[in-house]
Formats: structure tokens, C-alpha cells, sequence
């Protein structure tokens, strides 16, 4: 039988970024941004607040870009302060490259299950397709035991005797789709 995951985010992951105020490294996205136009160019910056004291940092999005060549569809999002645009642009590996920060997706994701219960463990062989909303850097060790009921150590348990298998490799982090084989 086929089961198919989805890892999904809950809510914006924390921004990981030295507070120049008070020293913290934790900032909270609330998907507020930041335009300035000068003429013909443009400069956008998405706001985020340190978790600590709430100093307001800016993360560019656009530097001294001709308004021209930017999209309307996307003036327009940052302009409305789109949410779901702040998400897509902290999963954007050029803006954090750019703006030197790291996510820390703590307590921001949950796994769906497709409502099966851990119950159903006596079936011979399980497929499993774990599908990812968003690019969230998960071991797939604790997804297994989240999603099958088990501990992370019956989980590697079953890694170590074959009886759990994938073509990905199941140690470290993985924030891509992939399969997995639980035999019983």
C-alpha cells in the first residue's frame, strides 16, 4: 500500500541574524515589507523584528532595481504586504545568501499524515512518499517515527536490520521528496 506525507510549514520559520541592538540571533518575519522608489530605481526590503528587544531589520529583496524591469504582479505583492510572498522569498537561496541569514524551522512545520493511524502496523509492506509544501530541512529518521508511532532509535533500528530502506539517505537533514520502504 501507497501512503503519501506532506511536511508542511505552520507558520514563517525564525530568521537567524545577529541583533546589532541587543546581541540576540533570533528575528520573527511578520511579512512586512519596505519599498522605496528613487526615480527610476527601486529598493525593497522585507522587515523583520528581533525576538529580544523588537529592532526592526531589513532584508533586501530588491537593490536599486529599475522599476521597469521589476514584474507588477510583484510590485503589487510587496506593496500589500503579501504574506505568502515573505514565505516564498525566505525560501529564496539567493536572498539568504545575500543577506547572510539562516531559518530555523523549530516549531514551524507539521507532518500530515493523510489521517492514518499508527494502528495499521501489521500490513507485510508499506510505501511511503514524503512530499515537502515548502523547502524545510527535516531528518527523515524523525519523520519515520513521528509519522509511523515509533522512536527515533526503533527507527534506525529498522534502518540497521534493512527492514527500513530508501534510494535517499535517511541520515542527516533532507528537505526534498522522496520514498521510503518499511517492511514488517
Amino acid at each position: 500500500m501507497l501512503e503519501t506525507w506532506v511536511v508542511a510549514p505552520t507558520c514563517l520559520p525564525v530568521v537567524l541574524r545577529r541583533c546589532p541592538a541587543c546581541a540576540s540571533e533570533r528575528f520573527r518575519a511578520n511579512g512586512k515589507f519596505r519599498v522605496n522608489a528613487h526615480h527610476k530605481l527601486i529598493d525593497a526590503w522585507l522587515l523583520v523584528l528581533c525576538t529580544r528587544c523588537g529592532e526592526t531589520a531589513k532584508l533586501t529583496v530588491l537593490e536599486r532595481t529599475n522599476v521597469r524591469s521589476v514584474r507588477p504582479a510583484l510590485l503589487a505583492r510587496l506593496h500589500d504586504n503579501d504574506p505568502v510572498l515573505a514565505a516564498e522569498l525566505l525560501q529564496d537561496p539567493a536572498l539568504r545568501r545575500r543577506n547572510r541569514i539562516a531559518l530555523d524551522w523549530t516549531d514551524a512545520w507539521r507532518l500530515d499524515t493523510g489521517g492514518l493511524d499508527h494502528a495499521d502496523l501489521d500490513r507485510e509492506v508499506i510505501d511511503v512518499t514524503v512530499r515537502f509544501a515548502a523547502r524545510i530541512p527535516v531528518r527523515p529518521v524523525r519523520l519515520i517515527a513521528e509519522g509511523r508511532g515509533l522512536t527515533r532509535a526503533e527507527v534506525e533500528r529498522l534502518i540497521e536490520e534493512g527492514n527500513l530502506v530508501s534510494a535517499t539517505r535517511l541520515t542527516g537533514k533532507q528537505s526534498d521528496d522522496f520514498t521510503f520502504t518499511l517492511k514488517h
